[in-house]
């Protein structure tokens, strides 16, 4: 008499104990005014002292009790995620659906060996699914294996803590596509998100103190008063606004090496994976068969020292500004090979728009500045009056820029579309990617013969426009991408 066989049920695994060592630290921050106004009202009496010590012991509980009632299992072709901290709560999440795993290891983690595992599930929004917070480092690395490995015929496998699995042991690089040299990390202060980080940093601690005034005895008669003294100061506050401006390039260069030093690129399997940071080293994994282009930004700085920054397009990725970078500030020229070879080759030229296209750049960047000067030199504010003059002059090439930015076209494979100045941005999408069209022309276009035609896209932004083309331009590029979707409408 044989007996039915059972698959065994694995046991649920923990997040390491180490992570108790994290989260006290992490909850003070938020337990700083609390404590320091019972220490306050108490007049820093023994008691109060008890009480605070009572508060500090009851955040490190807290965290025992958070750690010792979550727990994560993989079983039958799912990953479930429990906590029984009041009520009990299971998630489960199918194996199948799993797109992506990011791993990063934040300062404190770091230290102690550990990682924060985040899933990605294809469902878009800016949260990932699924969220493992402390698990070790070798934990990590073998779960990303475990969780990705559906394609190899892995997705049952039943252990998950401390059990070898010889089929998901982390792939190696198979191929590395790029590892940015540590040379390339003067161009972040290219980039107006570092450029402007000493000005960040100094309107923090303004809102820092705003917010913290009232428990440091501080009120709005306070602030009024320091503003009114810095304002009969203004040698001083020239003197703070020009080394800001000095360190503008400096601060810039080191948050830039802070959030990308040591970027590398390459495949791993069916992946693409992006791994960077400095003392918080994240690396993203992005599957291949989702990725239906890429997007290649860059600013006026950006293009006068020919660099520029590469996103991939991908289907249901959240917080894809962070998540789907490629390539942060590097040579255009290494951009495109990077983009070319990580996702596809793309050569076409692109195809200007027609002249009434220049004509509106022109006007809307000059029009309304010449309007407030106008407007200025009538009320008797001439000095404002010559800066919005300036500005209009100014805006002569803004307009022209803005034009030349311009342009669509299609190789038969991919379609692309570019436009902007102050970030002009050039996406590269697949033809499959395309779900629709959508053709807008406002009043002032009609009167112009033109239109913005948008791709709709399944991935990225959700739709890639052909600013201000040719009515017949726009309609012909459309045809030319989906020609049976748009021969009805052609013939009508």
């Amino acid at each position: 008499m044989s007996l039915p066989f059972h698959e065994p049920v694995p046991e649920a695994a923990r997040l390491s104990p180490r992570l108790l060592l994290i989260d006290p630290i992490r909850v003070l921050p938020s337990l700083l005014v609390p404590l320091a106004g019972v220490l306050v009202a108490g007049g820093f009496s023994p008691r109060s002292f008890i009480w605070a010590a009572f508060g500090v012991a009851g955040s490190v509980l807290y965290a025992v009790v958070r750690w010792a009632t979550f727990s994560y299992t993989i079983t039958g072709g799912r990953l479930e995620l429990s906590r029984a901290f009041i009520g009990r709560s299971t998630r489960v999440i199918p194996l199948e659906r799993i797109r992506g795993v990011d791993v990063t290891t934040p300062f404190l983690h770091r230290l102690l060996g550990l990682a924060v595992l985040k899933l990605d599930t294809g469902a878009g929004g800016e949260k990932q699914e699924g969220e493992l917070d402390g698990i070790t480092v070798e934990e990590a690395e073998r779960l990303r294996a475990v969780l990705l490995a559906r394609h190899a015929g892995v997705t049952g496998a039943p252990g998950v803590a401390g059990q070898p699995l010889e089929q998901a042991a982390a792939a190696p690089r198979d191929h590395v596509f790029l590892r940015v040299p540590p040379a390339w990390l003067r161009y972040g202060p290219l980039s107006g998100a570092f450029l402007f980080t000493p000005f960040a940093l100094v309107a923090g601690a303004v809102g820092l103190a705003f917010q913290w005034g009232g428990e440091l005895g501080l009120d709005e008669d306070d602030a009024v008063a320091v503003g009114s003294w810095l304002w009969g100061h203004p040698l001083l506050l020239v003197g703070v606004a020009v080394a800001l401006v000095v360190l503008m390039p400096f601060l810039g260069a080191a948050m830039y090496a802070v959030f990308n030093w040591n970027f590398v690129l390459f495949g791993r399997g069916d992946h693409l994976v992006a791994e960077r940071g400095l003392i918080n080293r994240r690396v993203v994994s992005l599957e291949r068969r989702r990725i239906r282009g890429y997007e290649i930004a860059e600013s006026p700085l950006e293009r006068q020292a020919k660099v520029a920054r590469l996103w991939a397009v991908v289907t249901g990725l959240g917080d894809s500004q962070t998540r789907g970078q490629l390539l942060p500030v590097a040579p255009r020229a290494a951009v495109g090979d990077i983009a070319a070879e990580a996702v596809g080759p793309f050569s076409e030229a692109l195809r200007p728009h027609p002249p009434a296209a220049r004509r509106r750049r022109l006007f809307r960047a000059i029009a309304p500045w010449l309007v407030l000067a106008l407007v200025l030199y009538a009320l008797g504010q001439t000095i404002i009056g010559i800066i919005a003059t300036v500005l209009a002059v100014a805006g002569i090439a803004l307009g022209l820029d803005r034009y030349r930015s311009l342009g669509h076209t299609y190789d038969g494979t991919r379609l692309s579309v570019r436009s902007g100045s102050l970030r002009r941005a050039q996406a590269v999408v697949e033809r499959r990617a395309v779900v629709g069209w959508t053709i807008e022309q406002s009043w002032f276009q009609r009167r112009a013969g033109l239109v913005t035609v948008i791709a709709g896209v399944g991935a990225g932004s959700g739709g890639y426009k052909a600013i201000d083309a040719g009515e017949t331009q726009a309609a012909a590029f459309a045809a030319e991408v989906t020609p049976e979707w748009m021969a009805p409408f052609l013939k009508r």
